[in-house]
Order: structure tokens, then C-alpha cells, then sequence
């Protein structure tokens, strides 16, 4: 089963229209994070290059596998989760990364692959609203404590690496023990708080729970809750065992601007590319020399500077497994 996602409304640009023949697609989750990318790697890769890039969003794994079955790709770079990308490429849906347009040795090595680069590096935190708890929260434990903090709470939507490893930590499993995954005790946690979960689908609807008080707590990625900070939201995060992982940029298997996607991963994993994303969205570069092109203030704000119980999501784990997670994850939310 590949993960669905619904194509919002108000943003289907590039599939609105059919893009020119030296036009690229860039196809990202939306909201800031998009605006982030927007600002960073496509507005430079078009005054560098004259390529128009068209932004689509949000990402959506099951028209990426149609795009590719049928032969008819008009998305030119995806960013996706990492885990997808392994399996993506496990079953020849993504073409190889050309390495000799893309600086790989720029890169952290945790974050490339052959058929994948880097877009960002981030966390999932707790994020909660200040004005409508009478106190802060300190772990995930609390997202369970209904009386303590009462309310909805908001958590992913998708089957994907996050959820099933924070109920597992809320219920007492040792980090190091979270693997394999004990799926009958993680769900069994989530029914205790089952009927009073709010889920987001994508981040744009995830800062609009917490900043309107429509959730008051929940799990976030971290750039989420520092774009909420940015525009002046009383909102709260929680660092202790945040949970690493990263977003990766592909390139459907049987693009047409083969050769305009690629110059544009170089320009979007440069030291540059990376810093100033960084900078707007919150979330780490994956460039090694990007830091050294940022404000010192901005660098404490990253998930990297808070490494201390930081805990990284097993990719390899969830790429193997994610068929048979994402059936029972599914079966068990329409229940």
C-alpha cells in the first residue's frame, strides 16, 4: 500500500496547467516550508539558470507511482520522507542522482543516498499552546494525560515514522529498545486518548491546530512550531527525546528535465541553498559547510543543538516494514 494524501484545494498549481517545455515542477508539502524552499533553491536556480520552477504540493506518494507506471511525469524533484525514498527506490520509481552535477561530498553522508539527496533535517517535538495550558508539559507522556491536560490533541495522520514511537515512549519503552516496533502495545496506548486526537495531514493544517488553540498539544515537526514563534504565536516546545529524522529530495523515474532537476538538487543542497532554508524554516541543513553561513543565534534554534535525549527514527526499519504498519494503522483509525 503507498500513502495516500489528499491534494489541497488551494494548491494544485502545476497540475492546473501543463507545464512549458522549459519549465521545471518542484513538488513540496506547502505552507511555510514550501515558501522556505521557494526562497531558497528555486528563486536562485531561476535567475542562475532561466529555468521557471512551478511549485506543486502537496507531496502525494500515490500520484508519484502513478506518474511513473503511466510515463506521463510532470513532477521534475519531489521532497519526500526518507523512508519512502528507500522503498522508492527498492522498487524503481526514482532515477539515480547524477553526481557529477550534485556535490555529494558536501553532504552529510546520512542524509544521501544513489537515488536520494537531502532536503532538510528535522524533529518531531511537542509543541503545545501557552494560553490554553495552565501548565507546561515536560515529555510525551503528557499527550496521554487527560487529566493533567486536558483537550484535543493533534498528531500525523499518515502511517510514518513518529507516532507509533512516541505512544511506545509515553508508555515506558527504553529508547534503545524501540525496535522492532511492538505495534500491539503502541496501539493499545493509542486507544486511551484515541477519541479526543485531532490528525493533521500536513503542516500548514498542524500549525493552524496549535496557533488557534483548536489543539492545544500534539506532536509537530520542529519547524512548524519555530514558524508559529516567527509571527508571534505563545506557543511552547518541549526538546526532550525529540525524534530526528530527515525529508530527502528524489527525482521521479522517467522525468522529462532530467538534467534541469538535477543542477536544481546542486543548487538546493549547496552550502548556500541549505543555510538560508535553515534560517526561514527552522529545520537543519544537510550541507556540512551551511551552518558556517548562518547567524550564530539562529544555529541554537536547530534540532541538531539539542542532540542531549535526542533519538533518531530507524528509516531502514520503516521502509522494510511500512506495508504491513500502514495496513493495520489504517485499519485501526477508520475502526
Amino acid at each position: 500500500m503507498i500513502k495516500k494524501f489528499i491534494i489541497a484545494a488551494a494548491f494544485t498549481m502545476a497540475t492546473a496547467f501543463a507545464a512549458n517545455a522549459d519549465d521545471m515542477v518542484f513538488t513540496s508539502w506547502g505552507g511555510t516550508t514550501q515558501d522556505a524552499q521557494k526562497e531558497a533553491w528555486a528563486d536562485p536556480y531561476t535567475k542562475a539558470s532561466g529555468v521557471n520552477v512551478l511549485q506543486d504540493g502537496p507531496t502525494d506518494y500515490g500520484k508519484l507511482k502513478a506518474m511513473v507506471d503511466s510515463g506521463n511525469v510532470s513532477w521534475d524533484v519531489v521532497d519526500v520522507e526518507y523512508d519512502f525514498a528507500i522503498a522508492a527506490a527498492k522498487a524503481g520509481l526514482l532515477e539515480p542522482i547524477d553526481f557529477a552535477i550534485v556535490d555529494k561530498t558536501q553532504i552529510d553522508p546520512r542524509f544521501v543516498t544513489d537515488h536520494a539527496v537531502g532536503s532538510f533535517y528535522y524533529s518531531f517535538v511537542l509543541g503545545y499552546n501557552k494560553d490554553a495550558l495552565k501548565e507546561e508539559p515536560k515529555g510525551w507522556a503528557d499527550l496521554f494525560d487527560m487529566t493533567k491536560f486536558p483537550g484535543k490533541r493533534t498528531f500525523y495522520k499518515w502511517s510514518a515514522p513518529g507516532v507509533l514511537e512516541i505512544a511506545l515512549l509515553a508508555d515506558g519503552v527504553a529508547p534503545d529498545k524501540l525496535y522492532p516496533l511492538d505495534l500491539d502495545r503502541a496501539f493499545a496506548k493509542l486507544d486511551t486518548i484515541k477519541k479526543d486526537i485531532v490528525w493533521w495531514g500536513g503542516g500548514a493544517e498542524s500549525q493552524q491546530f496549535l496557533a488557534s488553540g483548536e489543539t492545544p498539544i500534539g506532536m509537530f515537526w520542529n519547524g512548524r512550531i519555530f514558524a508559529i514563534q516567527q509571527t508571534g504565536g505563545n506557543v511552547g516546545v518541549v526538546w526532550n527525546q525529540n525524534l530526528t529524522a530527515a525529508d530527502v529530495l528524489v527525482v521521479p523515474k522517467g522525468v522529462k528535465n532530467k538534467e534541469a532537476a538535477m543542477k536544481f538538487l546542486s543548487i538546493a543542497t549547496s552550502a548556500d541553498g541549505q543555510a538560508v532554508l535553515a534560517a526561514k524554516s527552522g529545520y537543519a541543513p544537510i550541507n556540512v559547510n551551511a551552518k558556517s553561513k548562518m547567524d550564530a543565534s539562529l544555529v541554537t534554534s536547530l534540532p541538531d543543538a539539542h542532540s542531549e535525549g535526542q533519538i533518531n527514527l530507524d528509516m531502514g526499519y520503516w521502509a522494510a516494514h511500512r506495508d504491513e504498519i500502514a495496513k493495520r494503522w489504517y485499519d485501526w483509525q477508520a475502526k
